[in-house]
């Protein structure tokens, strides 16, 4: 993680806009319930998910480079910590990813450095919820 503590605040009020990396149609999985609570609090995203579905009206996409551009600067990420490498290599190839947030209890050192020398910002291991309720 590269980003400070004192820093998640900022980043979370600069980038209103995000993808939600695998943004599940299950109601009980943190990938539902975390974009749900980030769109009733003013946040606007769009998210990633192998199979089509429909949830809560979230527009869903295959893959990263579907999704509009303004909407890939900040990717949410709700991926086992071994699949962050090939998350990381897609944010790299398809460029623009400014902030990838690997949310609790994900985290990949391997992954998370080649992203930040790619000059991405990484926070990984937090909880968008968690971090809303704390500054906002």
């Amino acid at each position: 993680m590269n980003v400070a503590e004192n820093e998640i605040k900022s980043v979370m009020e600069k980038y209103k806009k995000f993808a939600v990396y695998g943004l599940s149609p299950d109601p009980t999985k943190p990938s539902h319930y975390v974009p749900l609570y980030m769109r009733d609090h003013g946040w606007e995203m769009v998210g990633t998910y192998p199979k089509p579905h429909e949830a809560n009206g979230f527009t869903i996409y295959k893959s990263l480079v579907e999704i509009p551009k303004e909407y890939r600067k900040f990717i949410d990420v709700f991926r086992a910590s071994e699949k962050i490498p090939e998350v990381v290599d897609e944010a790299i190839a398809l460029g623009g990813v400014e902030v990838l947030w690997l949310q609790l209890g994900i985290r990949n050192a391997e992954a998370e450095a080649r992203a930040e020398k790619a000059g991405i910002k990484v926070v990984s291991n937090r909880c968008l919820i968690i971090e809303h309720k704390k500054f906002f």
